[in-house]
């Protein structure tokens, strides 16, 4: 907006319109964005660059992946398409900025046991389809540093794909 100084963003309504919040719009503020490209490494051995387009449900879509990969040993294909959980405990990050303490969307693949122990402890369980775009769609790829060896994977929630050349 020439003459202001203010860029258009529709990232900008992750500012709050309440005086003295911490994420309040004023000069000088550097915003909660949820754009969180991600870069993983063990130096000397191996590297992986990875990401996910899908607002507040990024962080969580890349630590799922991220926790699927490196603790339980799932290939990088195999950690995207294994099933998601999304909290909307927190304030949304777009302007309402809707919160729901407790409550959980879960693809449907989750086996029904799984929803209902959490529905028990308290949480607000929403089923969603088996796959679901609305959970994020990572893609990623680790280069192992000693070997050259390159593995990718790439979320089928979305129009991604991985292959090697």
């Amino acid at each position: 907006m020439p003459g202001t100084g203010l860029a258009v963003s529709s990232r900008g309504q992750q500012s709050w319109a309440i005086r003295d919040h911490p994420s309040c719009l004023a000069p000088g503020k550097r915003p909660r964005l949820t754009p969180n490209p991600c870069f993983g490494e063990v130096p000397g051995k191996w590297i992986m660059p990875f990401g996910t387009p899908g607002g507040d449900q990024q962080i969580q879509a890349n630590v799922q992946v991220l926790l699927s990969h490196l603790v339980f040993g799932m290939s990088l294909q195999d950690a995207n398409e294994a099933p998601r959980l999304i909290t909307h405990s927190h304030p949304d990050s777009f302007a309402p900025h809707a919160a729901s303490p407790g409550g959980l969307t879960i693809e449907g693949r989750v086996a029904e046991p799984v929803t209902n122990a959490l529905a028990e402890r308290g949480h607000q369980v929403e089923r969603l389809a088996d796959w679901t775009h609305g959970v994020a769609g990572v893609c990623a790829v680790r280069k192992d540093m000693t070997t050259g060896e390159i593995q990718g994977g790439a979320d089928p929630r979305r129009m991604s794909r991985s292959m090697g050349v």
